[in-house]
């Protein structure tokens, strides 16, 4: 995710959908991995403001498990599926796909979203097979900058 701004592009996607959660007081939760643990940064809430600051810190060294990320996400969703049955989940991933590992999709999610912020000319296309696999919905990164 550091190069070729992948992780600058990702911050500011985040923000646009933090706003967008904000405006529909969404409660939403936002976990970031990276050497070699997966933290819960914000949330679950409902984002009262939101801004560069909270983002700014979130760096991105590569070599990373996927499947640390997607197992705090899988606890945290699983938390919210007992304590709000009948609230939808979504998952939403921002990545650019290098990870080699495959963890299985969270069972206490009702949506899942992969945005692929995988750029270059060397696309391995490891998103769009996660998505398949998952029954996820896919977008490309670049077609959601006008979120940003």
């Amino acid at each position: 995710m550091l190069t070729g701004e992948r992780l600058a592009m990702a911050k500011g996607l985040v923000l646009a959908c933090f706003d967008l959660a904000a405006k529909d007081r969404a409660q939403v939760a936002l976990i970031c991995f990276g050497g070699g643990r997966a933290d819960l940064r914000f949330g679950p809430a409902i984002p009262r403001w939101w801004n560069e600051r909270w983002v700014q810190p979130i760096g991105g060294g590569g070599g990373t498990s996927f499947s640390l990320g997607v197992a705090a996400a899988a606890k945290l969703l699983d938390r919210a599926k007992r304590q709000q049955p009948g609230v939808e989940r979504v998952l939403w991933v921002f990545g650019d796909g290098r990870s080699r590992d495959r963890p299985a999709r969270p069972g206490a999610v009702d949506r899942t979203v992969i945005v692929d912020c995988e750029q270059g000319s060397i696309a391995l296309g490891r998103w769009v097979q996660l998505a398949r696999e998952w029954d996820a919905d896919y977008l490309l990164a670049k077609d959601m900058a006008i979120l940003s």
